[in-house]
Parts: C-alpha cells; structure tokens; sequence
C-alpha cells in the first residue's frame, strides 16, 4: 500500500488467459490500482472499475487529489484498470507484436484485445476479488466497453455511468467518420474565429513542410498530413488555446525553419509510438461483422477541404481519424505495417452489442452525451440511449469530449445523481 495525499493505493495484478475461451492457450497480466480514502470505511464501500478511452491507452496515473477521483472515493473503492495490453497489463508494444510471428499471426493473437475482451477480463478479475456486483464509469472508449458488459453480462453489474461514450450500436466505422469529418470541420472554424492570426502562421507552416526535410526530435519526417493530426486537440476544452501557443512560436524568428519547441510540441500530441493500439486496432473497435479497410481515410475521399495535397488554401487540421501511413510515417509502426492491413481487411469480427438485451436493459445506467462532440457523434449517442431501457441521457453543451477531466467532481456528481 502506498499513497499520497488524498488518496490510497494499493497494485493488483491478476494472471488471465489471452483467450477465455482457450484457458489453455497461454496467459497475460492484467494490472488494477485501487484507490480508496484509508478511513477504514473503505472496506465497507462497493467497488467500482474505472475503464479508460482509446482504444490502447492505460488508466489514469493520478499525481494529486481532486477531480472525479475525490468524489469517487468518498462511496466506492475504484479500480482504475488498465485493459488488456496497455500501462503495466502485458503491455503490447510493436517489439513484441513483431515477435510473435508473421502478420497473420499477430492479427489472430491482437484481435483478443477489443472491448469483447475487456470485459470478459472484468468479468474474471470481479469473480476473483470476491464481488457480487460492480458498478462500471467508461470513458469514450471506456463506455463502448460498458455498453458491450450491459450486453454480454448484465448480472455483474450493480450501475452503469458513461461520460462520451454512447456508440452507435449497428453502425459501421464509415458512419461515425461522415459526422465527424464534419465536426472537425466545424471545430476548425471555431479554432480560426477565435484565434484569426493562427491561420496564416498553420498556411505558413504547411508550406514549409510541403518543401521538405523537417525532421521531429524523434528522428521522423514531420509531413503536412503528420502536422494535420494535433487536430485531435480540438476535441477537448483546452485544445483550440493550445494550437494557437503551439503555432505563435512555430518558426525560428528572421528564418523559415521550424523551432525545436514547436516541433518538440507537435511531437508530444502524437502518442502513436508508444500507444500502437490507437494505430492499428482503433477502427476494430466500430467493427460487427465487416471490414473496416481503413475507412477515415476512404472517406476523407468525400470531404476535400482535409486533402493535405490542396492547393488553395492551407489543408484543414484532422480529428480522431486513423490512416494507413502511419505505419510508414511512424518509425516506430513500420514495422506493425503487415498486421496493419491484416487488421483493416479482416471481416469477421462478432459482433459487440446486443439490442434485444439492451432493450430489456435493468441494470441502472446514467450517460453523459456532449452535445458538441468531435469524437462521438452526439446523434448516434442519443439513438443509442433510447434503445437501452432505462437510460435517461444528460445531454450538454458545457463540456467537450474532457468534461470528466476538466470538471471531473461536478460531472461525476451530477452523472452518480443519475442513478
């Protein structure tokens, strides 16, 4: 056990099978840090398993008290869970992806990490802790996570609370990019209202990059669709600010070459490298049946204003899309390249959730739905919830996709007021 201040922490690690259906067939760790108050009052508290966005990304390290973490504490134990694959659960990283075999066999062995298997991973690490039932907050990815667990095992769950992360339950990856290359759109609009010398110094950086030889820290090209990606930004309260500091201090003054703070900064935005899932299994995650063949970057056929090759007009930063030269302009993804294309082209993947049980839904579920999201499109959201019996959504404006982080204790409030 170890703490600080506001919080206590104690490390579990549980040994799962990769497969659940093949206990036999090899095993990984599975990493959970729970965190209750120490009052001893803990003890009688329920449980309750945090389940983070993404895909590919490991729960929360908190570094102080406050937030939605607080409130938490003061009625549950949580279990902030890292799923399957990421932080400190059998991390998989492109070192040991690549280890395992040729493509086809890192495929068969990465299609074992989508939310299907999160939750049976829950499943197996609830009956093991000893609890009856939990109660499960998912964050955007976490909460197409939680919507699968209502579907696929309903009876270990005492509540269900989801903050941006409502998916549409019978629509493809293509569906989810036509809104939100519009959305992203939109949000750039916004960036440039509000910031209007932000868009002459990004066309000027564009146009540097198009000439060539820039080179990140990391020892990568720094290309114009590569630069487009720090669009991600804008999907959070904070982002539209960041990209105007970012871009004031792009060029060395009295020269055309790029600042090492700049380009150090479009580099931090870019966790691809050590986050491969995001990469290589994000689009798996929209995925019942069909396959996904790269379809952000299929769409963005249909949307031209985002073409990094547009000669009128500097292109228009990108959102939380994914595209098939990452796994060229990343060097730390080239050589998850084969597993790439052998991901995008698989076409049997089961499906995720189940509306007739949805349908007859009676775990108790609470769901935040921004109304502004880039990332989730609020009208798939909202269809959604009026096909889980039971849900009442919140739907708001005052948040972006980051409102359980940037206004954690009032969000969490309010949402736990729900159910």
């Amino acid at each position: 056990m170890y703490r600080i201040p506001g919080f206590h922490f104690e490390d579990h690690l549980f040994r799962l099978p990769l497969d659940h259906d093949d206990p036999a067939g090899g095993a990984i760790e599975v990493f959970g840090r729970e965190v209750h108050s120490g009052d001893g009052a803990h003890r009688d508290r329920p449980w309750l398993v945090f389940l983070q966005g993404g895909p590919g990304f490991e729960s929360p390290r908190p570094l102080a008290s406050g937030g939605w973490l607080s409130k938490a504490i003061e009625r549950y134990r949580v279990l902030l869970l890292d799923q399957r694959g990421t932080g400190r659960s059998t991390p998989q990283t492109p070192e040991n992806i690549t280890a395992l075999g040729d493509a086809a066999a890192q495929a068969e062995h990465l299609a074992r990490f989508r939310a299907d298997a999160i939750v049976r991973d829950c499943e197996a690490i609830r009956r093991e802790l000893g609890i009856e039932r939990w109660t499960v907050l998912g964050q955007s990815f976490g909460g197409f996570c939680a919507v699968h667990y209502l579907s696929a095992a309903p009876d270990g769950l005492a509540g269900v609370m989801i903050t941006g992360g409502l998916p549409g339950l019978d629509n493809g990856a293509e569906d989810v990019y036509r809104r939100t290359y519009p959305l992203t759109r939109s949000k750039n609009q916004q960036l440039f209202e509000r910031f209007p010398e932000l868009e002459a110094r990004a066309r000027a950086v564009f146009e540097r990059l198009e000439r060539g030889d820039v080179t990140l820290p990391c020892g990568d090209a720094l290309s114009p669709e590569r630069l487009q990606l720090v669009g991600s930004q804008l999907g959070f309260s904070y982002g539209a600010a960041q990209l105007h500091y970012l871009f004031e201090r792009a060029f060395v003054p009295g020269t055309d070459s790029l600042s090492r703070s700049f380009l150090r900064g479009v580099e931090g935005l870019q966790s691809f490298d050590t986050n491969p899932f995001y990469a290589i299994l994000h689009e798996a995650c929209y995925a019942q049946g069909g396959a996904t063949a790269w379809a952000a970057h299929r769409v963005r056929e249909e949307f031209p204003e985002f073409d990094p090759a547009a000669a009128s007009q500097a292109p228009l930063f990108t959102g939380e899309m994914v595209y098939p030269w990452f796994l060229e302009q990343f060097g730390a993804l080239q050589s998850l390249r084969g597993v790439g294309e052998r991901l995008a082209e698989k076409s049997d993947w089961p499906a995720l959730y189940d509306p007739e049980v949805l349908g007859r839904n009676r775990v108790p579920v609470a769901a935040l739905v921004y109304h502004d999201d880039m990332f989730v499109p609020a009208d798939l959201s909202i269809e959604t919830a009026g096909r889980i019996k039971g849900l009442d959504p919140w739907i708001t404006n005052e948040h972006e996709h980051d409102g359980l982080r940037a206004d954690g204790a009032n969000v969490f409030e309010k949402l736990h007021a729900r159910l």
